[in-house]
């Protein structure tokens, strides 16, 4: 088993190590424009592998085309002061653009302040509320993801009773990332979502019409941080309420691994089903394992490398960002991962979900 602590204390450690280097210019422009364009990349927080490899995919794009890249992030995720003083930053420097994975809608007065300033603002990984925040988004397709994984899981039960626990992001703070895959989940389940923006509205006992289809019951919505202690504690929370829960659903990896350990230590993980969304080493490792049964990989280097060409080419060119059609962002690809394939789920096995994790 990976040691967590020691590989989180690592990922910051190299991050760390990333932002001194990527914190210097990067050359003359490719192409032979002489334009240099000045960016920062303000991320969540630096102790994740996920952000590690955003910051690896923006020093790789900035070297490629020639851009001044400063690296800046959250103390941890949900930090939004320290995020507002790197904005603040990046507009004193004179930064012609941001690039930002927003830690919660108190950072959006910033962001507006630097876009007055005349300062291009893209945000990756989570769509601001609302989207014209930004120039755009470069972002998983987040309610795509926690479909996939609800559609896999209502397969997978096969008409069996679904006794599930939805282990959040927050509870003190609204973040689409959080709400989209919520709500992805509930809908690839089969089960209605009252409004599409709210987790925790909907019927708390009903019929889910995936797969088979069956009888669902949900036993609440608690927030985790994205960790594993979160995700232990909310799980445990939820199994005082309800001993009977054999679906967890997880807003990452590590709040799905606390509530997969918080029912191996109560001894109910026979046919639990635990499902999440990242697609990290870990995350992949834990299926191949076993632990969970499916995740949704994204794909944070490319929305990073996506990002900055695209504010790159904003400033140099003029080029305006244009989002995907009928969406309010740009998807970098999501991939249910697996190894129990269910008919009808596209998806890859653990192999594959190895060769592209983080």
């Amino acid at each position: 088993m990976v040691n967590r602590k020691a590989l989180a204390a690592s990922s910051a450690v190299l991050l760390m190590m990333g932002l001194a280097a990527c914190s210097s210019d990067s050359g003359s422009s490719a192409g032979g424009d002489n334009k240099k364009v000045s960016v920062s990349l303000i991320i969540k927080t630096q102790g994740t592998s996920f952000f590690k490899k955003m910051a690896d995919g923006a020093t790789k794009a900035s070297q490629d085309l020639g851009v001044h890249l400063t690296v800046a992030a959250g103390k941890v995720d949900g930090d939004e002061d320290t995020q507002i003083q790197a904005i603040e930053n990046a507009i004193s420097r004179g930064d012609q653009g941001i690039l930002i994975t927003p830690n919660g809608p108190g950072v959006f007065d910033a962001i507006a302040k630097a876009r007055d300033a005349g300062v291009k603002v893209i945000a990756l990984d989570t769509v601001p509320d609302p989207a014209s925040l930004v120039d755009t988004t470069y972002a998983t397709d987040n309610f795509e993801a926690g479909r996939l994984v609800g559609e896999w899981t209502a397969k997978k039960l096969n008409g069996k009773d679904a006794t599930i626990a939805l282990l959040d992001l927050f509870g003190d703070k609204v973040l689409t990332v959080d709400y989209a895959r919520d709500q992805g989940f509930l809908t690839g389940m089969g089960i209605d979502v009252a409004d599409p923006k709210v987790n925790g509205d909907e019927a708390k006992t009903g019929n889910y019409t995936g797969g088979k289809g069956g009888k669902y019951t949900i036993v609440g919505n608690l927030p985790t941080k994205g960790t594993e202690d979160g995700g232990r504690t909310a799980t445990e929370t939820l199994l005082s309420k309800n001993p009977n829960i054999n679906v967890i659903y997880g807003i990452n990896e590590p709040a799905s691994y606390g509530g997969y350990q918080a029912l191996k230590a109560a001894g109910k993980t026979e046919g639990l089903i635990t499902v999440s969304i990242d697609g990290a080493c870990d995350g992949v490792n834990y299926v191949k394992d076993g632990i969970l049964q499916a995740t949704a990989q994204q794909y944070p280097l490319k929305m990073a490398e996506m990002g900055v060409k695209a504010i790159h080419d904003l400033v140099v060119n003029g080029t305006e960002p244009k989002s995907d059609e009928g969406k309010d962002f740009v998807s970098t690809g999501v991939n249910l991962v697996t190894e129990d394939p269910q008919d009808g789920v596209k998806s890859i096995d653990a192999t594959e979900g190895l060769k592209d994790c983080f």
